[in-house]
């Protein structure tokens, strides 16, 4: 119970940390349209390596980061997205439920065939077993259209599950609220 905790909290914080910016940080780019492949590592970890499939769209990816924004703005005292020569950097520091996380990521590539995500992050707080310093690398590639029978949103977990990106008002539900300020 405890690692899926962390893996739903760890999983939230990157998609807050990469939720529509401040007015003075940079947006980051649409991802082309059809079936994105992400796989996901941590360094120095036992757990192991998680691939998932998302069929996205053009309005499903700006939902995407419509959903979790007031989440961003409520659980993270900072929250910057800057554009560099090789892609963007990302520096966050939020907190949920007693869990703060500081984060910091470097996303290259391109948004149209692959991408790579690496983010360091030092959590403080959280349940036993949550990890202090964790590196995860985040590989994402473009795998033509979708599926027949998937809609944009769908995302394919590990093991057959399935779930809509619509559906992220239940999935914040579960999470834990920001401390109080």
């Amino acid at each position: 119970m405890t690692r899926q905790f962390v893996s739903l909290a760890l999983g939230a914080c990157w998609l807050v940390a990469f939720a529509a910016p401040d007015a003075s940080a940079v947006e980051l780019p649409v991802r082309k349209a059809g079936l994105w492949e992400m796989k996901t590592m941590r360094a120095g970890s036992s757990t192991p390596d998680m691939t998932m499939q998302q069929c996205t769209d053009e309005s499903t990816d700006k939902a995407m980061s419509t959903a979790f924004s007031p989440m961003a703005k409520e659980s993270c005292s900072k929250n910057d997205i800057q554009k560099t020569a090789n892609g963007y950097v990302g520096d966050s520091v939020c907190s949920f439920g007693g869990m703060s996380m500081t984060s910091h990521s470097e996303t290259t590539g391109d948004f149209n065939s692959a991408y790579t995500v690496k983010s360091t992050s030092t959590t403080k707080g959280g349940p036993p077993g949550a990890p202090g310093d964790s590196t995860t690398i985040i590989e994402a590639k473009w795998l033509g259209a979708c599926k027949p029978g998937q809609k944009p949103g769908d995302i394919m977990m590990p093991g057959g599950m399935k779930m809509n990106i619509k559906d992220m008002e239940k999935i914040k539900g579960l999470l834990p609220k920001p401390a109080a300020k």
